[in-house]
């Protein structure tokens, strides 16, 4: 009976005696060495530049940023590049181009002498909108009329001056009474 518990007693003894020291206090020592005899090469940081300010001196020259400059330099390159896309200033504006689009909504569409309509209202009122007609803040022309959907064309500048398109659309909102 004494035997297995001293075949255990001997196991525990072995393991204990792997777990020595060994050959790590020889390792530690060789890092050592290593660390004590490497010199690190650092290049040091070159000196810095003088700096020499500007003194600037407008006398009577325009402002560099001034917005009055920027807005002509933007119109200059416009006109120059004759864009086909810069809308017409000039035309008078229709109705319905005094609204953001957000503001608008679809109702509803009709069809009266072969053409599609689509109803849109806006606050209270209720405007019935063609293919062709302008629509919106951003130079806006309705594009197509469905069922589901007003598809919209837009002309906006972008933020070097350019004219460009852009689409938009307003969709048909179902009526909370008749859940269509």
């Amino acid at each position: 009976m004494m035997r297995p518990q001293m075949l255990c007693a001997l196991g525990a003894a072995l393991l204990l005696a792997g777990c020595g020291d060994g050959d790590v206090k020889e390792v530690r020592n060789w890092m050592e060495q290593v660390e004590r005899d490497t010199r690190p090469a650092v290049k040091p940081l070159p000196e810095p530049k003088q700096f020499v300010p500007y003194a600037y001196n407008p006398g009577g020259a325009t402002e560099p940023f001034s917005q009055d400059k920027l807005l002509g330099e933007m119109a200059r390159v416009s006109a120059a590049s004759g864009n086909p896309l810069q809308p017409d200033d000039t035309r008078q504006r229709e109705l319905l181009e005094n609204y953001p689009l957000d503001t608008m909504r679809m109702v509803g569409t009709l069809q009266k002498g072969g053409a599609n309509y689509a109803l849109v209202q806006i606050d209270a009122a209720i405007y019935q909108v063609r293919a062709g007609q302008r629509i919106g803040q951003n130079h806006g022309v309705i594009t197509r009329i469905s069922e589901g959907a007003i598809d919209i064309r837009e002309v906006v500048q972008d933020a070097t001056g350019d004219w460009v398109e852009r689409k938009a659309t307003i969709e048909l909102r179902e009526s909370k009474e008749t859940g269509k």
